[in-house]
């Protein structure tokens, strides 16, 4: 949920009313950046939790020591505070991998370190087992959100402040057609995004019961509706498609410089475009509050894949993502391997068609998304030597596959095996470790 307002969005006065034929012409020409992929970036969410008894809540007041306390550190990623209190940090863009694996491992080791020092640490799961929704931050932007996302039910607030993911961001690709480019990475983005969802679902449990859904984060995205979480239709120019999603979208929120911001019902960006005056702070601001699970902002950000356990847990997604992608020779091998898939995507856009459906809620356990897993993993490893991944990458990639793919699991399976053992201290500490 990291959202500035001026990824997509640049040049021209922010202040001046824009009409709806502007609107679509900016976000046409600014949020699909192309040319030949060059960086990578992750961010990456993490929960919260006592350091030796992560059942018991974290106190606002101790949550406020410890972030204050983080200010200090000298970090090469900016860290931002979700609204339940999770943390995130947000790579610089890097030129390979491995340097993006390097800045993200060290500032980890420093939040962590300091945060160990406070009695508390970050633990890696798609949503939080234990805790009911409790909002941390208090600002008008997240209570207008929340009052938003009231109106469709009990989703938004645990999205909101229970939930956490790891989002791969990579460029948009090459004008020209093939592998590399940005039509092909917007569609394979779409459909291998399923079996993201799929072979990294980390999210089992709510309040300590299973939801009967191994990516319950997908679950909360999907309830909160199709008019804020979907993406576009994948019906050919991605430009023309995602303009057309960005005007015909809700406005969440109009904000003000003092007091409660304005929360309009059935009010799209088009219609307020017609109506009254909106600017390009406005727009920039819009673009913010839609949460597709591919959302374009000059680079593709790929947001549905859970939070993984364990320190380094992250990487995985990261390193399998970023070959499939950056690699022309994977790009095409994966393009095939997850074409057969679409079949079951239709006909409707993500992540609310049956081919998503079916990733979040029975993850490898559904035979034909095992199977395009068990390729997809072993593409990304023949791949990730050209792309310079260390020994270190390659073992965590291959671990991964040895220990959950091949054998249809993932680490939400692991979070319902120890809740099945009722050892619950196990269960707080396995989210970490």
């Amino acid at each position: 949920m990291s959202d500035s307002v001026s990824d997509c969005t640049d040049g021209a006065e922010p202040r001046s009313a824009l009409t709806e034929a502007e609107v679509e012409a900016l976000v046409r020409g600014i949020c699909f950046k192309t040319g030949p992929p060059r960086t990578v970036g992750v961010e990456v969410e993490w929960l919260v939790h006592e350091l030796r008894t992560p059942q018991l809540p974290v106190t606002p007041e101790r949550l406020e020591a410890a972030y204050a306390a983080l200010r200090d550190v000298p970090l090469s990623s900016p860290l931002t505070i979700e609204p339940g209190g999770q943390l995130e940090l947000s790579s610089p863009p890097a030129a390979s991998l491995m340097e993006c694996v390097g800045i993200v491992s060290a500032d980890l080791a420093a939040v962590r370190a300091t945060l160990g020092e406070q009695g508390l640490a970050l633990a890696g799961s798609g949503t939080d087992p234990w805790h009911a929704p409790r909002r941390f931050l208090h600002e008008p932007r997240y209570d207008a959100m929340e009052a938003c996302l009231d109106r469709k039910g009990p989703a938004g607030r645990a999205m909101m402040c229970t939930s956490a993911s790891v989002q791969v961001c990579l460029d948009a690709g090459y004008e020209e057609p093939g592998p590399l480019g940005h039509g092909r990475r917007w569609w394979l983005s779409h459909t291998l995004g399923a079996v993201l969802v799929a072979a990294f679902a980390n999210s089992p449990l709510l309040r300590g019961a299973p939801t009967g859904w191994r990516s319950t984060r997908q679950l909360l995205w999907m309830e909160i509706g199709a008019d804020r979480a979907a993406g576009p239709v994948l019906d050919g120019d991605p430009r023309a498609a995602w303009a057309r999603h960005v005007l015909d979208a809700p406005v969440m929120c109009v904000r003000r410089d003092s007091g409660p911001w304005d929360v309009p019902e059935r009010l799209t960006f088009r219609q307020w475009t017609r109506t009254g005056a909106p600017t390009r702070e406005d727009l920039d601001y819009h673009l913010t509050t839609l949460f597709p699970p591919v959302r374009p902002r000059g680079h593709l950000e790929l947001r549905m894949i859970d939070a993984q356990p364990g320190d380094d847990g992250w990487i995985v997604p990261l390193a399998v993502t970023t070959a499939l992608f950056e690699d022309p020779e994977a790009a095409e091998v994966t393009y095939r391997a997850v074409k057969p898939l679409a079949e079951r995507a239709r006909p409707l856009p993500a992540p609310h068609n049956p081919l998503w459906i079916d990733a979040a809620r029975f993850a490898l356990t559904d035979p034909e998304l095992h199977e395009v897993a068990v390729a997809c993993f072993a593409t990304a490893l023949r791949a990730l030597p050209r792309l310079g991944a260390s020994d270190q990458v390659m073992d965590a990639v291959t671990d991964y596959l040895d220990r959950y793919v091949r054998k249809g699991r993932t680490p939400a399976d692991d979070q319902l095996d120890r809740l099945r053992g009722t050892d619950t201290r196990a269960h707080g500490k396995d989210l970490r470790t």
